[in-house]
């Protein structure tokens, strides 16, 4: 089982993704994607913070780390959350999550050049079979939503929607590569706090000179919105960065990066519980098929 602890990691942080993405969906769309953002992550930082005082023993601040632990990491924090989630949380109001995680599914073949230009890595070919088959299934769970008793799929997405979720899966790719690269051996946890901690000092200068402050303070009024927020916050950067960190850690950044793409997949199973929607034997057929692409990068 340890053998295997980067995929496990993976498969966790696709979870906590699923549950972060359905929630950051719900709250963009009441109180915008900007504001969502720095506040997630100042609930975010609080989060981890509490968590490494504790198991690091009473180390609160990640002052333990080398100057190049602090350099690649607030690069990754940068590139990760602000270029890479300023995008997406603004494609999820446009085109929604659904689509917005479709495209994403384009970060792993992404990480993975980066990790082989930045990181000398090398997939074998079981790796590349399963990232196909990982991604095969998640279009065909993604796509045929919109199939509607016909031969054809009809797709129709802002363009506008389409680079910004684009835009998305290139920052998540290069921050998680950027991640691996500055963390080494240094705590993952900690190493989150100083990629939000990057995060949040973009933020913090982009809504100065946007003017928005007035909108981020009204949105600690909007209970419903504060609540996907908050829970968005405690399975995305605290859970879900902590452990896609543990899991390119122990891992090739691309096979890492392709299981977290389940997150459209996992999607799926909320969408009909809560949102009480039908499931297709199309939508079934994709995630069979992911499950089976995941299963191959445990071949070794």
């Amino acid at each position: 089982m340890h053998q295997y602890f980067g995929e496990i990691s993976a498969l966790l942080t696709a979870i906590f993704w699923t549950i972060s993405a359905l929630a950051f969906e719900s709250a963009s769309l009441k109180v915008g994607s900007l504001v969502v953002n720095i506040i997630r992550l100042f609930l975010g930082f609080i989060f981890v913070s509490i968590f490494t005082f504790f198991v690091r023993k009473g180390l609160f601040f990640p002052s333990d780390a080398g100057f190049d632990n602090w350099f690649w990491l607030i690069l990754s924090g940068l590139v990760g959350f602000l270029f890479g989630d300023l995008f997406l949380f603004k494609a999820f109001t446009i085109i929604g999550s659904r689509f917005a995680m479709l495209i994403m599914s384009l970060a792993p073949p992404i990480t993975a050049f980066f990790g082989w230009l930045i990181l000398d890595e090398k997939l074998t070919l079981f790796n590349y079979l399963g990232m196909v088959l990982t991604l095969t299934g998640i279009c065909i769970a993604i796509f045929n939503r919109d199939i509607e008793n016909t031969n054809k799929i009809s797709l129709k997405l802002a363009p506008k929607g389409i680079l910004f979720a684009l835009a998305g899966a290139t920052g998540q790719a290069l921050g998680l590569v950027l991640s691996k690269f500055g963390m080494k051996d240094y705590n993952p946890f900690a190493a989150t706090q100083i990629r939000i901690i990057a995060g949040i000092f973009g933020f913090v200068v982009l809504v100065t000179i946007l003017n928005r402050w007035k909108n981020v303070f009204q949105a600690f009024n909007h209970i419903k919105a504060m609540k996907g927020i908050t829970t968005g916050a405690f399975f995305g950067p605290f859970l879900g960065v902590s452990f896609s960190l543990l899991a390119i850690r122990y891992t090739e950044t691309g096979i890492a990066s392709t299981i977290m793409t389940l997150v459209p997949v996992m999607i799926i199973l909320p969408a009909v519980i809560f949102n009480k929607e039908k499931i297709t034997f199309l939508e079934t057929l994709g995630a069979i098929i992911s499950v089976c692409g995941v299963a191959l990068f445990f071949v070794k």
